[in-house]
């Protein structure tokens, strides 16, 4: 339960102070006194976003800050989850800079908004007016079930599972249009393929047989050519090999004379082998070289053939070629095993299907059990809150569809009067009948939850007289088991209250101020008398406010 809260700068609050006890704690003051900003103060310990239109002096910073008392509540594991220092008194303070930045605290440990959020889900409910409309939503009709149905972690599971279902089912779907498109193409790329396979490539095979064509394709002049090197070499009385060797025999003789002269006489000696060397080269390759047209003709094709498949690939090598090759058939073999793939995911889906159907038929038949219980509790608490003849006929539909808390789809029947039809409880319940369901609902929810703390903000809007007691004397009963707040307007609820708090507005200067403060008894009185009469306090006025604090 929150036991303190203290708020600096914020809104129309300068400073404020102030202790909370256990039990049914009223508020109240006259409309635009500030409520709301107690509410949204709270609302930011929470985890609420907040700017700069929260700052009451935007040169200064904003805190706010509560203490809560948890140690009843179990909450140590969550504290280990999120790695934060447990207190059984914790605190949480919201700091908002002149910067706009925003900062938040437990227990002195930077946290950000979500895990703010996330604990503030176990420690209070506010209840608002917009509440009580989303009584009419389906969702919201389910969590009522579903937690008399006590269906918390069977739903938890079957949400875990149906994300595993869903992500499954969307790889599945990939898998299927890859299929498809694939077996689209699947005729032409094996047409590509064996085309590229028919070819018989090999890395480096194209300029090998580049070189080949030119050499066929000139083969006279190289043949030529390399004659007449051949002649001049070996010419018998003129030829190179001749001179070379004419030129050595005549530095043999002078070697012995000098080192530069023997140098000399070594380096024409390996000029004469390496020149030796370069004739019979030449001679084997005027041998080899042959005039072969047919040979010429082969390759020929085959360059064509390589060119044609780069033009209609688009790449400029046959190491692309073969690439693509490959690529081919891996897309082929690829696609051979979708097949076996797309079964196995689908014997998967089916195994996770039946699983969910299994939840679902648990939180099915739990919901169906419960529904009377919550049917009749309703009942015998409307009948105390003026509706005597209150019905609802809340059907269960079972569908094929995974929703997010099961398979069922709800229609929640609501008759206020004896002899009128069902109708969507949306459609045929008046404003102030929606503020006393919704009441019933949170007295029955309060029996199932730990929840430490909740606010009704004005949820007695559309009632009063006796009804407004009733409703005091039902928020009375459940503050026994937790801490209720009532923000209200109706003087018989306030006079339930075991404290009273007013939230007050006034006027220094040129600045106004808003301060909540604690009521003593006879404040108490004059205040309530207030909310009889208004400011003009008669005696009728604080003689029945004592009668209904008594």
């Amino acid at each position: 339960m929150i036991t303190s809260l203290s708020i600096k700068n914020y809104a129309l609050i300068e400073k404020l102070a102030i202790d909370f006890s256990k039990g049914f704690s009223i508020i109240t003051g006259e409309t635009g006194a500030g409520k709301s900003i107690i509410l949204g103060a709270i609302g930011l310990v929470l985890g609420k976003r907040a700017d700069l239109t929260s700052l009451k002096n935007k040169e200064e910073k904003c805190v706010i800050e509560a203490q809560f008392e948890i140690g009843k509540y179990n909450l140590k594991d969550f504290f280990e989850a999120n790695d934060l220092d447990y207190e059984d008194d914790t605190i949480i303070r919201r700091e908002i800079l002149p910067s706009g930045k925003s900062r938040a605290f437990i227990n002195d440990s930077p946290v950000n908004l979500q895990e703010l959020q996330d604990l503030s889900l176990y420690l209070i409910d506010i209840h608002s007016q917009q509440q009580t409309q989303e009584l009419s939503d389906e969702s919201v009709q389910f969590k009522i079930i579903d937690a008399i149905a006590n269906n918390s972690e069977i739903i938890a599971e079957y949400q875990k599972l149906l994300k595993s279902y869903k992500s499954d089912k969307s790889k599945l779907n990939a898998l299927l249009k890859k299929q498809s498109d694939a077996s689209k193409e699947q005729e032409y790329h094996t047409f590509l393929l064996n085309e590229l396979v028919a070819a018989q490539l090999k890395s480096g095979e194209q300029e090998e047989l580049e070189a080949d064509y030119e050499k066929l394709n000139n083969v006279e002049i190289i043949k030529e050519s390399l004659d007449k090197s051949l002649a001049i070499a070996n010419e018998e009385q003129f030829g190179v090999f001749h001179n070379l060797n004419e030129i050595k025999n005549a530095l043999q003789k002078v070697a012995p004379f000098s080192p530069e002269y023997q140098n000399l006489f070594e380096r024409i000696t390996s000029l004469t082998i390496e020149f030796d060397d370069i004739s019979k080269e030449l001679e084997n390759c005027s041998e080899k070289l042959l005039n072969d047209p047919a040979q010429l003709e082969l390759i020929n094709q085959k360059l064509q053939l390589i060119y044609n498949l780069q033009k209609k690939h688009q790449v400029s090598s046959v190491d692309d070629l073969l690439q693509i090759q490959s690529d081919l058939g891996n897309s082929l073999l690829e696609l051979d095993n979708m097949d076996e793939e797309i079964a196995s995911l689908s014997k998967i889906i089916e195994e996770k299907a039946a699983e969910l159907d299994n939840y679902a038929s648990k939180i099915h038949k739990n919901r169906v059990n419960a529904i009377p219980n919550l049917s009749a509790q309703l009942v015998a608490i409307l009948e105390t809150l003026g509706m005597p003849n209150a019905r609802f006929n809340m059907e269960l539909q079972p569908s094929e569809t995974y929703f997010q808390n099961g398979k069922d789809e709800l229609q929640f029947l609501f008759s206020a009067n004896k002899g009128t039809d069902f109708g969507l409880l949306k459609k045929v319940a008046s404003g102030g009948e929606m503020s006393r369901i919704m009441l019933a609902v949170k007295a029955i929810l309060a029996k199932y939850s730990k929840l430490p703390t909740l606010i009704f903000d004005e949820i007695d809007t559309g009632v009063s007289g006796e009804i407004a007691i009733r409703m005091g004397e039902i928020m009375k009963e459940m503050s026994a088991t937790m801490q209720i707040f009532a923000i209200t307007h109706l003087p018989q609820i306030a006079a339930k209250g075991d404290s009273h708090f007013k939230v007050s507005k006034s006027t220094i200067g040129d600045d106004t101020q808003s301060e909540l403060k604690l009521l003593a008894q006879e404040d108490r009185i004059i205040e309530i008398a207030q909310m009889l009469s208004g400011a003009n306090i008669s005696d009728s006025a604080l003689n029945h406010a004592k009668e209904l604090l008594n």
